[in-house]
């Protein structure tokens, strides 16, 4: 084979190899890829896992979505903390109050007791005199009409008028509340009184330099 021939057939073989790496290299001849996104290729006829357009926006809706919700829940959680902390500021300053309302009671309960079991003794102390037997003095009892009735000692000096009554139950009398004649007023057991329901007197057996002491004490 002289040498033109040898060139020709080079050349022959050159161009068949580059007719076979063309049609390799042809889109339509592009090896295709099994996949969820249907073989989705760039522009050089690559798989591609970027999202398209409309997934995107869908990816950003869901996001927004679920951004929401969660901010939502998130407004849930903080009111019902608000609530329930302010309900149990609540009820602990009810606690408080409480707390100092029966510190309170407890104090003035003492104090009252105090007086009372003063008072009592002082009263104790008081001189009474004997009662007579002269059947018109007689206990009172719960239909005695006492209102407005004047009171004496038991030398018949008068030292006051009643102006109330304190019964207790079934209506008997307990006490009597009587204006002095220095306008003071004065409790008076029943149990220091007695009564001439034909006179309509009643006689206490304190004397009066007790009753006086008496108006002046105060519980």
């Amino acid at each position: 084979m002289n040498f033109h021939a040898r060139n020709l057939s080079v050349t022959l073989m050159a161009a068949v190899s580059g007719i076979a790496l063309s049609v390799c290299l042809s889109p339509a001849f592009a090896q295709t890829y099994d996949s969820p996104e249907r073989n989705r290729v760039n522009a050089d006829g690559m798989p591609t896992t970027h999202s398209t357009a409309a997934e995107k926006a869908d990816t950003a809706r869901i996001n927004r979505q679920v951004g929401a919700d969660n901010r939502a829940v998130d407004d849930r959680v903080s009111g019902d903390n608000a609530r329930y902390q302010a309900e149990q500021n609540k009820y602990q300053e009810q606690v408080q109050d409480n707390r100092t309302k029966q510190a309170e009671y407890d104090d003035k309960n003492a104090h009252y007791n105090d007086l009372r079991n003063r008072y009592a003794a002082e009263r104790n102390a008081y001189h009474r005199g004997a009662w007579s037997s002269d059947g018109r003095w007689s206990v009172m009892d719960r239909d005695t009409n006492l209102i407005g009735g004047r009171v004496q000692l038991m030398n018949g000096r008068r030292v006051g008028t009643v102006t109330d009554t304190s019964r207790g139950r079934g209506g008997s009398v307990t006490a009597l509340l009587v204006r002095l004649d220095n306008n003071r007023t004065v409790w008076i057991d029943a149990s220091d009184v007695r009564y001439n329901r034909a006179d309509r007197v009643i006689m206490t057996n304190l004397d009066r330099g007790d009753l006086r002491r008496m108006a002046d004490q105060r519980l």
